[in-house]
């Protein structure tokens, strides 16, 4: 006799989950620094998305280079004004602990403030390369990968480019005012998967590359599929 198919017990959501991609397309502003008194006066002024750019986005670039720093204000300082102690401050900013740029911006602010208190010749020296002040704007592209159940959802992440998941993973956290990610939020309010959005949520962004952060969603959320199954 044969075993009829198993059929997975994953909650069917209402509304699918569709996986997007981004293109993003920098933008350089106006604001520059040849020093780091210059960079405070910048971070001062620049739009949230300038910040958000060197704080988040360029994650994808810097975040799985161990021996780097994971924001553009800490390369910047310890490459470009040969402080390291300073870079070492800005690198120690967790962008997990903010829900908005409002409230991150002061933060950056306070540890500059604070190292030219120590430092104070350290503000007007010339930095070695000018940092410029940028922003991106991003351009969604649809793909054909959807989901409407966990286990199609695990499908969609194992067939999905990176630029998706940086799309939904880091991206989208600028949209929803840093509180979360798309993946999160989708699985705790379509699927009822709290605890598996807070799975997603805690991953660390700073020692994962991408396909990492990849890796670690999927054994998390086929885990999530295997307890729903055997229950």
């Amino acid at each position: 006799m044969v075993a009829a198919p198993s059929v997975s017990k994953s909650k069917t959501a209402k509304k699918q989950f569709v996986f997007n991609s981004g293109a993003h397309i920098l933008r350089i502003g106006t604001e520059r620094a040849r020093n780091l008194g210059e960079l405070l006066q910048g971070v001062r002024t620049v739009p949230d998305s300038s910040i958000f750019q060197h704080m988040f986005q360029t994650l994808a670039d810097h975040h799985y280079i161990r021996e780097g720093f994971s924001n553009d204000f800490a390369h910047w300082a310890f490459f470009s004004c040969n402080e390291t102690g300073l870079a070492e401050r800005l690198a120690g900013i967790d962008v997990r602990e903010y829900t908005s740029i409002a409230d991150m911006r002061p933060r950056i602010m306070l540890i500059l403030e604070e190292y030219f208190k120590r430092h104070p010749q350290s503000a007007e020296r010339q930095s070695l390369e000018t940092f410029y002040f940028c922003s991106s704007d991003t351009v969604v592209i649809p793909t054909a990968i959807s989901a409407r159940n966990l286990d199609e959802f695990v499908q969609g992440l194992r067939r999905v480019s990176l630029h998706s998941i940086h799309y939904h993973f880091i991206n989208a956290r600028l949209r929803i005012k840093l509180n979360s990610n798309d993946f999160s939020q989708w699985l705790e309010e379509e699927l009822g998967l709290g605890k598996l959005a807070d799975q997603f949520e805690a991953i660390d962004i700073y020692t994962s590359t991408l396909e990492g952060v990849r890796r670690q969603m999927i054994k998390l959320a086929e885990s999530e599929s295997s307890r729903a199954n055997a229950a």
